[in-house]
């Protein structure tokens, strides 16, 4: 029985290091504070429960005096780009912690780890996927821990009938905070080229387009048919700043309906407009908010976060929103998650994506998997 209740952290306020959300940066912190006085660094995302009876019991397992990572283990079941094709020949080798179930360190683990960041600087590159990016740090190329699987940490529903013998559960709550934001309220930017206007659109005009009341297609090409707007910016391979600098000076203009949100989004996403507009409802319009899925670059060295473009972008005048392929996350993940985006229609049938993930009836098709859940995320 614990003699009193563990000292809980925001990461968000603890300095003002754009890179905290990281987590590695933060390693000396944690050392230097709790190294001689606790045993263990538990890390929770916010929709995260514990029952700190059952949670003490499950740590009691480990020598608290060893190296211990901790987790519920996640794995690839295909190699993927936003793990850089990691262990291409076997992926479900390498397992990587839900950071939903939550996941611990030893604090041996802690110190050895803080000592590394402090004398060896961090790669000064993207930030993709947290979870694998860090599984990947600690095991440093076989020189650390794996990931150890602990039964107790789970993704289960609080109070559902699995989740009795869990020390962590999910919230059943929704992130309801009013009504959905209305249709006249959202103004959609869809970025394309020449090249895909027969590819891509098609795809679009299928699946989402009906759940939006303003929305444009901005190419290199005018092509009245579907209908597009030239932009005057030439398509490139290789970032698309330009374009999406022009859709902002467009949507300051009078040339487009007067919205609260735009939304910006690539020709190959797959979007549910609906699940959109429920997410939005959490934030305040009339003050700057940016909303999609967080990337990073050099966060250890004076770096920034940015949306990853295929995702959307939500600016005002996710609840995830995923910027690869289904196929491209654990299934596991995946499973206590409704996502409100994909990217990329690489090898897959785009349409049959959106009818099973993103589908206006999700509640009806996921009530029974997900409870009715919307995760929120940034």
């Amino acid at each position: 029985v614990f003699q009193k209740p563990p000292v809980v952290l925001l990461l968000h306020t603890l300095s003002d290091n754009e890179g905290d959300w990281s987590i590695l940066p933060l390693l000396p912190y944690f050392s230097q504070s709790f190294g001689k006085n606790s045993s263990w660094i538990l890390f929770l995302e916010e929709e995260t429960n514990v029952k700190m009876v059952t949670l003490l019991q499950a740590l009691a397992k480990f020598h608290k005096s060893k190296e211990w990572f901790l987790g519920k283990p996640l794995h690839d079941e295909e190699s993927t780009i936003i793990h850089h094709y990691a262990f291409a020949e076997n992926p479900s080798v390498f397992k990587y912690p839900d950071f939903a179930a939550a996941w611990a360190l030893s604090m041996p683990l802690v110190v050895r780890l803080a000592n590394k960041v402090r004398n060896e600087p961090l790669k000064s590159d993207f930030t993709i996927d947290l979870k694998h990016e860090i599984a990947l740090y600690i095991w440093d190329n076989g020189k650390g821990p794996h990931l150890t699987a602990v039964p107790e940490f789970c993704t289960e529903l609080e109070g559902s009938p699995h989740a009795q013998q869990c020390a962590t559960t999910l919230s059943k709550d929704l992130p309801l905070c009013g009504k959905p934001v209305n249709k006249e309220d959202i103004f959609v930017a869809v970025k394309t080229c020449r090249k895909f206007h027969s590819e891509r659109v098609p795809v679009i005009k299928k699946t989402w387009e009906k759940d939006a009341l303003f929305l444009e297609y901005y190419s290199d090409h005018a092509e009245a048919s579907i209908p597009t707007i030239n932009l005057g910016v030439p398509n490139t391979e290789r970032g698309h700043c330009g374009k999406t600098f022009a859709i902002l000076q467009r949507f300051l203009s009078s040339a487009v309906p007067n919205t609260k949100w735009l939304v910006i989004v690539d020709d190959d996403t797959l979007i549910s407009l609906p699940r959109l507009r429920v997410l939005l409802s959490c934030y305040d319009p009339s003050v700057p908010v940016c909303l999609g899925e967080r990337y990073g670059y050099g966060l250890s060295q004076g770096g920034y976060s940015y949306i990853t473009g295929g995702g959307g972008m939500n600016i005002t005048g996710f609840l995830i929103c995923f910027q690869a392929r289904p196929e491209d996350y654990a299934k596991d993940l995946l499973a206590h998650q409704v996502p409100i985006s994909f990217h990329k229609h690489w090898n897959i049938d785009p349409v049959a994506v959106f009818n099973k993930w993103l589908r206006d009836d999700w509640r009806t098709n996921t009530s029974d998997k997900h409870d009715d859940r919307i995760k929120t995320e940034l």
